[in-house]
């Protein structure tokens, strides 16, 4: 079991969220809410606190009887629970419960720590509430998609309980659940930061580094299947470039063809070699496609590795309004809601990943077109030409996806629209960044699962299965558990979607 202690890294945000660990809360956290909780309660009163004896946002001008405070939590939930579209995926969601969660234990929010128990048991009962994909502008946080998930910590609501989707009500009396006590500004602390889209954010990053892994797998793969030199990988060349990410692709790619037999070294075949050939058959240096993948995957290494890093700050930040200070025994009003920084990232994530589907596209026309490769036959057809199609149809889908990728990756974070009486005059729209990104995500799993059967299917005509390296026969051979090699037309799209299914839910170090 994991202990929350208000610090989260990544990989324990991975082990809750796609490995199902179970959470503790460790006995400092109650005690970090039990002080907050208490010193904001007796530093409220005779005082205006925003959201403790106020309205909220522009209505912060009125002030509350002390009788109204608690309704006003409950009225702020009820009338912001009101998200639109698609519901966001309970694993999505998930990671925003464990975001929320995590700022909320640093004891910046005095809330009651009955919002802890509960949200706790939530997570490990895999209780997750309905969240609606529109709504939010990031700039009071998540307002409308947190007010969903408040929503549930009242009683009310939907949640998604054993894969069905059901009253929150129901599910409480079924497991023996309470209701959060809302005392002081509970509605408001659960729906004033930046936990949605940085849960959505996270579980990004953390579907981009495998989908990185494969698409590093893939140019390794093509490398051998080409025949290509070696040298555009050499330790040599790639250190004489300073980026951190070029290097490790470089060196990552050595390591993935190791124990090849089927890519050439340059001084074997052209140095010193040819001195009186005029035109080569060959060509002397591949298509970029090849030759640059880690002058290519470098920046999307290094780009990943910064979006990680920052949302990692995020949600082991305060990101409320006002922040609780026991240590100052004050309380700060401001903006730590506000999700610039993680619309930012999203923006520049979705970036690196529409590159790697646009990389994968082109490995995979090159691949689909004899007259570039040489080598294959047109679409990797391994039946009949002119009767059979090959790989012909898929193609159209790989580059439709890539395209789309493409529009999508026009940013989120310029695209302010004031509201709320001008009161949020510029916003981030940091959880529609998140949510694209998502997609984008998604898409370009799409296109380098068409990549890996066209590689599977290439190794298949070229009879090199004993040639190439052991960390690409692995995948030949997993990938081949899920597609036959095929010589007569088949049904493509269940295939395209298991593989997708697959490489979405494993490293491509499979075993």
């Amino acid at each position: 079991m994991l202990k929350l202690d208000g610090t989260l890294r990544i990989e324990e945000f991975y082990k809750i969220i796609f490995e199902n660990n179970p959470l503790e809360i460790d006995p400092s956290v109650y005690q970090t809410i039990e002080n907050s909780f208490n010193f904001l309660k007796d530093f409220s009163d005779n005082k205006t606190i925003y959201g403790v004896n106020t309205g909220f946002g522009p209505m912060a001008q009125y002030k509350i009887n002390d009788a109204d405070r608690i309704k006003l939590q409950y009225n702020l939930i009820r009338s912001h629970a009101s998200g639109t579209g698609n519901f966001i995926p309970p694993q999505y969601v998930k990671a925003a419960m464990l975001a929320r969660l995590n700022t909320l234990s640093l004891g910046h929010s005095g809330v009651h720590k009955s919002v802890i128990e509960l949200m706790n048991q939530l997570i490990n009962r895999n209780i997750i509430p309905l969240i609606y994909e529109h709504g939010g502008v990031g700039a009071s946080g998540d307002l409308v998609q947190l007010a969903h998930l408040a929503l549930v910590l009242i009683g009310e609501g939907q949640v998604f309980y054993k894969a069905k989707l059901q009253p929150t009500k129901d599910v409480f009396e079924i497991e023996n659940l309470k209701p959060i006590s809302v005392v002081l500004r509970e509605g408001l602390a659960l729906m004033n930061g930046t936990s949605v889209m940085t849960g959505i954010g996270i579980v990004n990053t953390i579907n981009t580094r495998r989908l990185l892994n494969w698409g590093i797998l893939c140019a390794s793969a093509i490398n051998e299947i080409m025949q290509a030199y070696d040298d555009h990988l050499s330790l040599e060349l790639n250190q004489s470039k300073k980026h951190k990410g070029q290097r490790e692709i470089a060196k990552l790619m050595r390591e993935h063809l190791s124990d090849s037999q089927l890519t050439r070294k340059r001084e074997e075949f052209l140095y010193n070699k040819n001195p009186d050939v005029k035109v080569f058959e060959e060509k002397v240096q591949e298509y970029y496609s090849i030759r640059c993948v880690p002058q290519i995957l470098g920046p999307v290494l290094d780009t990943l590795n910064d979006v990680e890093r920052i949302l990692m700050e995020e949600v082991n930040s305060a990101n409320d309004n006002p922040i609780v200070s026991v240590e100052k025994q004050h309380v700060y009003h401001g903006g730590n809601f506000h999700g610039d920084y993680v619309s930012l990232e999203m923006d520049k994530l979705k970036l690196v990943v529409t590159k790697m589907s646009m990389l994968a596209e082109r490995q995979l026309n090159y691949l689909l077109n004899p007259n570039l490769n040489n080598t294959l036959p047109a679409f990797v057809n391994l039946g009949t030409l002119g009767l059979n199609f090959g790989m012909q149809g898929v193609q159209f889908t790989a580059t439709s996806t890539t395209a789309e990728n493409q529009t999508l990756s026009n940013p989120m974070y310029v695209h302010s629209i004031p509201n709320n009486n001008d009161n949020q005059d510029i916003v981030s729209m940091g959880t529609n960044a998140a949510l694209i990104t998502k997609k984008v995500i998604e898409n370009a799993y799409e296109v380098m699962a068409i990549e890996l059967i066209t590689i599977v299917q290439a190794i298949e005509y070229l009879e090199v299965q004993d040639k190439i390296s052991s960390k690409t026969k692995k995948a030949y051979e997993a990938i081949r558990k899920i597609v036959p090699a095929f010589k007569d037309d088949i049904i493509m799209y269940p295939y395209v979607n298991e593989v997708k299914a697959f490489i979405m839910n494993h490293e491509n170090n499979i075993a």
